[in-house]
């Protein structure tokens, strides 16, 4: 498993940190590994829906032009 080394964290985000590991009982590595975790999965699923299509079934026939939908 890969490591992070992060320098100039200031003593007061340090310990605003240990007392957020704390709350959920973890240690304060089991907290930020959490954190780093969480904040990948959203940046992925962020990502994903910005590519997200969706397909919607009209009734019948439609002839759908340019023009038609930018209206120019």
């Amino acid at each position: 498993m890969k490591s992070l080394h992060i320098r100039d964290v200031p003593e007061t985000t340090i310990d605003r940190l240990k007392r957020r590991a704390l709350r959920h009982h973890r240690s304060l590595q089991g907290e930020l590994q959490s954190l780093l975790e969480d904040a990948a999965r959203q940046t992925m699923a962020d990502d994903a829906s910005e590519f997200s299509l969706h397909t919607v079934k009209t009734q019948g026939v439609q002839n759908w032009s340019r023009e038609g939908i930018y209206e120019d």
